[in-house]
């Protein structure tokens, strides 16, 4: 096939997605004065996530119970944090059409969904017994949780930063 007949076959190829009338409704409905309270509620699940797997490893390495104890608060309150995170997100995906009809938005709540069960287990772990609950499992646990919230982080950015999802689309 020559050049000419490949791109004119290519022409007829139309996503069926962008077509829906509802595709470029994505401006946040949840929010306070536009500004999007998913995107505000994310951050400290996400800092409290990291916190826990650092008071690991500061108790590995130092032995002080302090680090044990601070993990197990920094546990509960990201799970605790990550509720209110999703229950946002999830309203924004559920009652925006335009956000609800891209899978990548449902890719990105399918993976918070996973970390938030996985904070609640890391929380849950420590509750009868936060010394011992750190070695080993526990911090596997928490680096685990951190290779998670990368991801659902880095999925939720592409979200906003390259869809524009969840965003005003004023000046």
């Amino acid at each position: 096939m020559t050049q000419k007949m490949v791109k004119d076959q290519g022409d007829d190829l139309v996503d069926p997605i962008e077509q829906h009338p509802s595709y470029g409704e994505t401006e946040t409905i949840v929010g306070v004065w536009g500004h999007p309270l998913h995107a505000m509620s994310v951050a400290f699940p996400i800092a409290l996530t990291f916190c826990t797997f650092g008071a690991d490893a500061l108790y590995w390495f130092s032995g002080e119970v302090f680090w044990a104890r601070a993990a197990v608060w920094a546990a509960g309150t990201a799970f605790l944090f990550g509720l209110g995170a999703a229950a946002t997100g999830a309203a924004e995906l559920l009652l925006v059409p335009g956000i609800r009809i891209r899978a990548p938005a449902w890719t990105h709540a399918v993976i918070a969904v996973l970390l938030l069960s996985l904070l609640g287990t890391n929380w849950g772990f420590r509750l009868n017994g936060y010394e011992t609950a750190v070695l080993p499992y526990g911090i596997l646990l928490s680096g685990f949780n951190v290779l998670v919230v990368m991801a659902t982080g880095w999925h939720g950015g592409k979200l906003v930063f390259d869809y524009r999802l969840g965003t005003s689309k004023g000046s």
